[in-house]
């Protein structure tokens, strides 16, 4: 599978009084991991590939995370990001954050390719992962 990396650099926003990530902002840190993947891969922000496919987005509807290694205030990571799995209208994002070599944090998450309900204008429903996105994304 397609993988992408990119440091982020720890912000004093990102912590909290003991000097470490407050972790809800690891999963802020993923969920913009998961839009540089999509960008990498497909070469399209998230605005334009919501425009491209009719899509509202693709929201998390699960997601876990392992702590291994705190990190601070000035620190630069990396997060690795890929996808684990394709199903019909979900995805698996795997993410691995690193502190130079050291493993700090894996994280899961599931997501939902999703379009408005053509039923309902105010709710949305999963749609089939376009074959271009899936092929993309599936590259080494």
């Amino acid at each position: 599978m397609f993988v992408n990396r990119r440091s982020v650099t720890i912000e004093w926003g990102d912590c909290d009084p003991a000097g470490i990530v407050f972790f809800p902002r690891y999963f802020a840190m993923f969920d913009a991991s998961t839009a540089h993947l999509f960008a990498a891969a497909l070469g399209y922000d998230k605005f334009a590939l919501r425009k491209r496919f009719g899509i509202v987005g693709f929201p998390i509807v699960d997601t876990s995370a392992r702590f291994i290694i705190p990190s601070r205030y000035g620190e630069t990571v990396t997060i690795e990001t890929t996808i684990s799995r394709f199903g019909r209208s979900s995805f698996g994002v795997a993410h691995k954050l690193l502190r130079g070599e050291d493993l700090a944090i894996e994280a899961a998450e599931t997501r939902v390719w999703a379009a408005a309900d053509p039923s309902d204008p105010d709710r949305i429903r999963g749609v089939p992962i376009p074959a271009e996105v899936i092929e993309a994304l599936s590259i080494s």
